[in-house]
């Protein structure tokens, strides 16, 4: 963008203007110019004015010199209520929803930052080991330009999940944390880590959550579909039809951890939808879904339970219908044989990228190399970033190789 040539001067660079009689309108112009279009970041009306020369050939008469500049404060800071809409909008200009999938070695942490700057985190993985998860976030955060979380969302108690949240709130700063309320489970370990979350937290906003609740993620749609052991039955705007993949999947038997009590979400950004579950087991899956799928298909999918074979039903999976799945296993937890097959088959999967290679598996359950963000061992961190559009076409970012698929809208 080039900034103003007024009639009758030439341009000879920020200080040197040309202006003509009626200096007063010639300013008021200039002013709101130099505020849309002019590539130097001084824009103010009174700096702009106090450059230009004071010769009356050039200029206006000294005596007139104090209306003018009072006429262009007055437009500058008007054209500044008028352009800073489109100054706020600029980071939005790619109008695109992130999604880190972030390797905290088989727990999880997603975080998603909508093109408002406005940010989620899904889990915070493990405690100790010298903050190394946190750092991970941190790392996450600061890829995509943050430096503080609106949101946190445990979707449920277990260690690798919420045992993160202590160090995260010493290093960052959290607007309100969401929960699906009490630990249901009997085990120390988790009423101790449930006690360190409250501990973590305590006089800080904190938000119990049910299905149907929303999310309030600016530029998001970001429903509840699944906390504390209850499920939805309908989301506003979808359409529940019948699923035809309920029939022949088993009974299941409810186990009685924290898993199934796992908060899970649907987020949507335009026609493009994402869907995390937690850890849900296969029954509430079954509950979820059956007899009538209420979610319909997803662009995106963050396989359950680190893609264990308790989770990731048939019912669920082939009902979704995801186009790409990502899967949150470490080197020796989840990335199962049976829940892989069952992701890697469902219909129309284009890919399935893995945080690690499931090494306890074989190569036919594990994807190609390329796909994979740590290949070898726990790794160094690499993550997978998903930047999605509204008209449903996203790309997955591996960033150990740095390498990027796209997937065009359909």
């Amino acid at each position: 963008m080039k900034p103003l040539i007024l009639r009758g001067g030439q341009q000879r660079g920020p200080r040197f203007w040309g202006v003509e009689k009626h200096a007063d309108l010639q300013i008021a112009a200039a002013a709101l110019n130099l505020i849309v279009e002019s590539p130097w970041p001084d824009c103010a009306a009174q700096k702009f004015i106090g450059r230009m020369p004071m010769d009356k050939e050039l200029f206006f008469r000294r005596r007139r010199a104090g209306a003018a500049s009072r006429l262009a404060a007055a437009i500058c800071s008007f054209s500044l209520f008028l352009v800073a809409p489109l100054v706020a909008a600029a980071p939005g200009a790619a109008a695109h929803l992130l999604i880190y999938s972030i390797d905290v070695e088989g727990g999880q942490s997603t975080l998603l930052v909508s093109p408002t700057g406005s940010s989620l985190l899904i889990d915070t993985g493990w405690p100790d080991n010298n903050g190394r998860d946190t750092d991970r976030i941190l790392a996450a955060m600061h890829d995509a330009g943050i430096t503080k979380l609106d949101r946190v969302l445990i979707t449920h108690f277990h260690v690798d999940h919420v045992g993160g949240v202590p160090d995260l709130v010493k290093r960052v700063q959290v607007g309100e944390f969401l929960d699906h309320g009490e630990n249901r489970e009997d085990s120390d370990i988790t009423r101790h880590d449930y006690a360190a979350y409250l501990k973590a937290i305590e006089g800080k906003p904190r938000r119990i959550v049910h299905p149907g609740d929303k999310i309030e993620v600016p530029g998001l749609g970001i429903v509840v579909l699944t906390a504390d052991g209850n499920v939805i039955h309908t989301i506003p705007g979808i359409k529940p039809v019948p699923n035809p993949y309920c029939a022949p999947e088993p009974k299941w038997t409810l186990d009685a951890s924290e898993n199934p009590r796992s908060a899970g979400i649907l987020v949507t950004y335009g026609r493009f939808r994402f869907l995390d579950l937690g850890d849900l087991t296969k029954p509430k899956e079954v509950e979820l879904v059956c007899p009538d799928n209420p979610i319909g298909h997803v662009d995106l999918y963050l396989t359950t339970h680190h893609g264990l074979d308790q989770s990731n039903s048939r019912a669920i999976v082939d009902a979704i219908h995801p186009r790409v799945a990502i899967m949150n296993n470490g080197a020796h937890k989840g990335g199962s044989p049976e829940a892989w097959q069952t992701v890697h088959s469902s219909p129309g999967l284009e890919d399935l990228w893995m945080l690690h290679t499931a090494e306890d598996s074989d190569a036919a359950h594990n994807s190609p190399e390329e796909l994979i963000a740590n290949p070898k061992g726990d790794g160094d961190g690499a993550y997978f970033k998903v930047v999605a559009s509204q008209d449903g076409s996203f790309s997955v970012t591996n960033s150990r190789t740095g390498q990027t698929k796209e997937y065009p809208k359909r």
